[in-house]
């Protein structure tokens, strides 16, 4: 029977390749392992060997010819086996709806965080009147009460450590104290600078700001409920969904009715640095302010219900960080179930299922910090045949809803709620609405943990290539034996490559150390690139940099590295 050579995938964002050469004709005996062909991609030149023996009976794609991922190529078989060749009918693309002129395709945004202010500028940018309805305030939940003054307060309590560790370098700062108003008002000030740049790109790209709650009337009609009490019914040609999403609140009894148990956006607003907090959730948020707070002063203990702290992160980095941060004096307990909260005269008392033993702990403040849940409830989805998962809102790779010209984004999509990954939606939303063929890739996505020190990865974590049967190696570099690093912050920290083991491609890269969520943008690029080891090795990196260390671990996949012994 006949064995299809078919086109590999040789990086994660690989979706067809170009056949550049036949070094074997039909006719031709082959060997397992024979090259048959050579194929190239925007970056790679690879040869495609047999993997079976026989004859190569056809070749089905040219040279020249582009051919997807998993495409058939050419079969092997015995010299006397036919294939039967049926013409395929050529698939006709539907021909699009005709687009209205310029100016005239109206398009509703409803959430003006950074994916929905995204999409609607990018609407705007093509052509669209566009619509941008915001119940609160424009830059969402990341602007306002997320990313941006979360990572302010994390700067204030960075720079109170490195104060206080100038010490070693011979730097005596005396009296140093935390004004904890004037953080408050730093952190406010960054934010509403932020917004206000938000809302001058929205007068600048001439988009219709409308304060209010909307709601689906029909597949094309908004309810509009403002702000001011007034309704308003409004129909668009395309609406974008990017309602975004709110902090989730456990059914943990005692929580709701203990006014010292706060979200994440309440820890943000202390009136004063708490003595004591537990965190409950050992997620990117709970990590996050539980780093800025122990370094305020505050006596931090962490509980998580799962076995792993980050789940989504390298498990073998997530090991070292937890011992870091357990070295400055955080308490970490995982497979710690919390089961109430009670009055206590310090603030709180939480009970906790751990070790097969009732334990509890008090506290000044608790933040529950445990996820984020969907914030859909008032779009009326079902009402027109939206589909959605209990609010989770379905989409393909176009963005695009189960109804037609209705497309979703960012948090609301109840999947990866970052900002960055919200943003690129909206981008990909916008283009689609108005005409255009855009896909969304998430291969490229890094997450990022403003710890101490951070944290960051891209593409597959070591137990994601095993779970998914893939033939990887491994490359690891300690930052001790980096320069840069040991001057900021003693060299702690390590960077680990994951790579494919016969192309050699780059699947994931992960990064503990100073400045990580700055570093892992080259290891993005890598991957959107479907870069190989080689190709990172083969680029001079500045010295002395942190950045050095990325090129350091590549090398570490092939035994090379230069600074450390291999293994």
């Amino acid at each position: 029977m006949a064995v299809e050579v078919k086109m590999p995938q040789l990086g994660l964002t690989m979706e067809e390749g170009t056949v550049s050469k036949w070094f074997k004709q039909e006719g031709d005996a082959v060997k397992v392992g024979d090259v048959l062909l050579e194929i190239t991609t925007d970056k790679l030149t690879s040869e495609v060997t047999a993997e079976a023996e026989g004859v190569l009976i056809q070749i089905v794609a040219q040279e020249g010819e582009d051919i997807p991922v998993k495409g058939v190529l050419a079969y092997i078989g015995d010299s006397d086996e036919k294939i039967d060749k049926k013409a395929d009918s050529p698939i006709q693309s539907p021909t699009p709806p005709p687009q209205k002129p310029m100016g005239e395709t109206t398009v509703a945004v409803i959430g003006g965080g950074p994916g929905g202010y995204v999409a609607a500028i990018r609407a705007a940018q093509l052509g669209a009147k566009v619509t941008l309805i915001e119940k609160n305030k424009l830059g969402g939940t990341c602007l306002n009460v997320g990313c941006i003054p979360t990572k302010a307060i994390l700067h204030a309590a960075e720079s109170l450590t490195q104060v206080q560790e100038m010490e070693e370098y011979g730097i005596h700062v005396e009296g140093t104290h935390v004004d904890w108003n004037k953080v408050q008002k730093k952190k406010t000030a960054i934010t509403e600078q932020l917004v206000s740049g938000v809302t001058g790109l929205m007068k600048a790209n001439k988009i219709q700001v409308m304060e209010g709650t909307a709601s689906f009337v029909s597949k094309d009609t908004l309810e509009i409920v403002k702000n001011d009490g007034t309704k308003e019914n409004a129909t668009f040609d395309k609406i974008i969904i990017a309602t975004g999403s709110v902090p989730a609140i456990p059914p943990i009894p005692g929580v709701k009715e203990n006014e010292n148990c706060v979200d994440s956006t309440g820890a943000l607003s202390f009136d004063t640095v708490p003595q004591s907090m537990i965190v409950i959730g050992g997620g990117v948020i709970g990590m996050e302010l539980a780093t800025a707070y122990a370094k305020f002063g505050t006596k931090v203990t962490l509980l998580e219900a799962m076995p792993k702290l980050l789940p989504l992160m390298d498990g073998e980095l997530t090991v070292q960080l937890r011992k870091m941060m357990e070295a400055k004096g955080i308490q970490i307990l995982t497979e710690a179930k919390v089961q109430s909260v009670e009055p206590a005269a310090v603030g709180a008392k939480v009970n906790v299922a751990f070790d097969g033993r009732a334990v509890a702990f008090e506290a000044e403040k608790v933040l529950v910090a445990v996820g984020r849940r969907t914030d859909t409830q008032a779009l009326n989805l079902d009402a027109v045949g939206i589909e959605n998962d209990r609010g989770r809102i379905s989409v393909n790779d176009k963005m695009e809803t189960s109804v037609e010209n209705v497309y979703a984004i960012g948090d609301c999509l109840g999947k990866v709620m970052l900002a960055h990954v919200a943003s690129v939606q909206g981008e990909v939303a916008a283009e689609n609405a108005l005409g255009h063929n855009a896909v969304y890739h998430g291969e490229t996505n890094p997450s990022c943990v403003y710890t101490d020190p951070e944290f960051a990865g891209v593409g597959f974590t070591e137990e994601k290539a095993k779970e998914s049967g893939i033939a990887y190696e491994v490359g690891k570099f300690p930052l001790i034996a980096n320069g840069k690093s040991l001057i900021m912050n003693g060299g702690i920290g390590s960077i680990k490559f994951i790579i494919g083991k016969e192309y050699k491609e780059v699947l994931g890269v992960h990064i503990l150390g100073p400045r990580a969520t700055d570093l892992i943008g080259e290891c993005a690029l890598a991957i959107g690139m479907e870069a190989t080891v080689e190709d990172i090795i083969a680029t001079i990196h500045a010295h002395p940099t942190v950045t050095e260390a990325i090129r350091e671990a590549a090398l570490a996949t092939e035994k090379k590295a230069i600074h450390i012994p291999n293994k």
